[in-house]
């Protein structure tokens, strides 16, 4: 890495104070990396030329990967399409649309976990000018149905498993969809329901031979023309059709480019990249378009998460990229490991923990801060990442700062966080490994965009503040080609999220650290007001309580109506258990959730932590509800990275909430 000290932003434009009724904005600042320009990565416009110039100048390299089903029905090691066989199937994919009446600017949905086949739609899609609109594969009937009705598909790829429930959604959707494709093998029931509906139905091998049958020349994009409808997951309201440009994942990957040279921590042909993340979100789809543009290899996972790392120990990735969620789970068994362990591993293990932490501290870069405790403890703990990574990336939702400690201490590989949302790209902001200052935030801005915060008075957030010793916190706006186009159908949304002159309100809340790094600390939206008057910052409160040591996670609630916090929360298990031992109470784990004296407990467990974090008494939870079962997807409790719906949720536990209410008026 270049050395450089910080602050590693520089200041581009003043601040400007309050006027005619509208907030303050701070400084503008770009990242240091970006001072010297950032390079064009060559004869790259577009997303189909980061495929398939790479497919030409790697034509014989392994490209896509899944693993071999055996004749037990175990899984064996991975086997893989190169990048000339995967283009030739593009090629097939892309004629056949063409031949079947999908032209270039409609709409072709997918739907299903990621596969090869997932894959090479998508370029199906760039190679012919077919805006590509994702499905999410844990989305049900009447979403799909939506989603597909707004952005007008014309044509749908669908894994096999989701063919009943893509039936199920075509209700209104029919009027739109004239062709339906399966990432395998169609029942013979199955194909006759979608044909009653009047749609013509091709397996994945019917298509691939309509399309060697047909053959039609590219019709490659341009840069400014779109390239996907990247629908939101919607924490509240209808999903938001986000409009992303060719432009816009290219810019991207050059700032990844140039960010990664700078860091010497270049990624070539010889990594490998473990794709698991949803190819229907955006962080996961320019992960790939990037690995794919270097040349690289990605293997896919089975898409069941009890054997995910089954899977990553046979791919063995040289990268990997998760979210908080899956982080926190390997947290917590490794940790469950090294306490099974006891005796000298254990001791081993926190003294090798303390030593490297120390010296991380002091300015070490890791691999260098306790080589002998690597060789002889965390190579072990590496290996449950497949042995192979030597870079860490977490993205989507916050990252804890205990687990991000952990990662960077035990990994032995650089460990960074990333921010940033569909609107922007995904990727907007980036932690730099070794800087231990910057552990619990999201780091710099990437180096292609500009960034600045503008103040939220109602939440008492100033991004000019007159004291020079205060932070400077607002709402995080950022500007660059990464920028999304607008919402599709929506001029009053994107009219409400982005100026005239390009700047995108993402209606999270920053507060810029000394060394340039940003911290997200709050979301603007999620915000009320108690009966009192007094505003409350919700997803501040969760990071806070989060924090509570028997707290898996939670949800806090309050309204105008109620003058108190009352909160559900998810118990660690082996806490709750452990304390319902130790206090003679007994039963199976949901028992102990509706025990009294164990809500009491955790109670005051959160009381401490509201005291020890100062927080005020009216952002105190006053009644808590302990649920057995973690808040999911699958009851669209979760957005499928893991966000809480909020509405979901209250809707959920409405007659939970009525309880404590009622319980704290007493």
């Amino acid at each position: 890495m270049a050395k450089l000290g910080p602050p590693y932003t520089y200041e581009v434009a003043d601040g400007v104070e309050a006027q005619d009724g509208r907030p303050s904005i701070g400084k503008t600042f770009k990242s240091i990396y970006a001072k010297e320009g950032v390079p064009a990565l060559k004869n790259i416009e577009t997303c189909w030329d980061m495929f398939s110039v790479s497919a030409k100048r790697n034509p014989d390299r392994n490209m896509l990967g899944v693993r071999k089903i055996l004749a037990d029905r175990k899984a064996g090691e991975y086997v893989w399409q190169t990048y000339k066989q995967v283009l030739d199937k593009v090629t097939k994919l892309g004629s056949a649309m063409r031949h079947v009446g999908v032209n270039p600017k409609d709409r072709a949905g997918i739907y299903g976990a990621n596969t090869p086949e997932w894959f090479m739609s998508m370029e199906a899609c760039n190679s012919q000018s077919v805006l590509c609109v994702p499905l999410y594969d844990t989305l049900g009937a009447e979403a799909v149905e939506y989603i597909i009705g707004h952005a007008e598909v014309s044509i749908v790829f669908v894994q096999d498993l989701k063919i009943p429930l893509m039936i199920q959604s075509l209700g209104k959707a029919k009027e739109f969809i004239k062709t339906f494709v399966s990432f395998g093998e169609i029942p013979e029931d199955q194909r006759a329901q979608i044909e009653a509906h009047g749609l013509a139905a091709y397996s994945w091998n019917q298509f691939l031979d309509l399309g060697e049958k047909n053959v039609c020349e590219f019709c490659p994009p341009k840069g400014e023309d779109i390239c996907t409808i990247m629908y939101t997951s919607g924490t509240t309201g209808e999903p938001k059709g986000v409009l992303i440009k060719h432009e816009s994942i290219v810019d991207l990957n050059t700032a990844t480019e140039h960010f990664l040279n700078k860091l010497g921590e270049k990624l070539d042909e010889n990594d490998i990249f473990f794709s698991f993340l949803p190819l229907a979100h955006i962080m996961d789809r320019c992960l790939e378009e990037y690995f794919v543009y270097i040349g690289a290899s990605i293997g896919f996972w089975r898409g069941d998460v009890k054997l995910l790392t089954e899977d990553i120990a046979a791919l063995k990735p040289t990268f990997f990229a998760g979210v908080p969620r899956v982080f926190d789970r390997i947290y917590t068994g490794l940790n469950a490991k090294i306490v099974a362990a006891g005796g000298i591993k254990k001791l081993l293990f926190d003294f090798g923990y303390k030593m490297k932490l120390k010296n991380i501290k002091n300015g070490k870069p890791q691999e260098k801060a306790a080589p002998l405790f690597d060789l002889l403890v965390f190579n072990k703990v590496k290996v449950g990442l497949g042995g192979g990574v030597r870079l860490i990336l977490s993205g989507a939702a916050p990252l804890a700062s205990h687990v991000e400690e952990f990662l960077r201490t035990t990994m032995c590989a650089p460990c960074i966080q990333g921010y940033g949302l569909t609107e922007t790209c995904a990727g907007s902001f980036i932690s730099l490994p070794n800087i231990i200052s910057m552990q619990g935030t999201v780091g710099p801005p990437m180096p292609n965009i500009e960034a600045r915060l503008e103040s939220v008075p109602e939440m008492n957030y100033e991004a000019l503040p007159k004291d020079p010793n205060t932070p400077a916190r607002g709402e995080v706006c950022i500007r660059g080609k990464t920028v999304f186009a607008g919402y599709h159908k929506r001029p009053d949304l994107t009219e409400e999220a982005l100026t005239s002159d390009g700047w995108f309100h993402t209606g999270d809340i920053g507060e810029w650290q000394k060394d340039g790094a940003l911290k997200i600390i709050d979301r603007k939206k999620n915000i009320f007001k108690l009966s009192q008057g007094e505003y409350v910052a919700v997803e501040n409160l969760e990071n806070v309580y989060g924090l509570c040591h028997p707290v898996e996670s939670i949800w806090v609630y309050g309204n105008s109506f109620e003058s108190s916090l009352v909160a559900v929360v998810v118990p660690k298990r082996d806490v709750l258990e452990h304390w319902a031992a130790a206090n003679g109470i007994q039963g199976s784990f949901e028992e102990i959730c509706n025990n009294s004296e164990a809500k009491q407990f955790i109670l005051k467990e959160l009381g401490t932590t509201a005291k020890s974090s100062k927080l005020k008494g009216f952002e105190v939870i006053r009644g808590v509800h302990l649920e057995p079962e973690p808040f999911d997807v699958e009851r669209d409790l979760l957005t499928p990275t893991y966000k809480k719906k909020r509405p979901q949720l209250l809707k959920h536990y409405e007659a939970v909430i009525a309880e404590l209410y009622k319980g704290c008026r007493q």
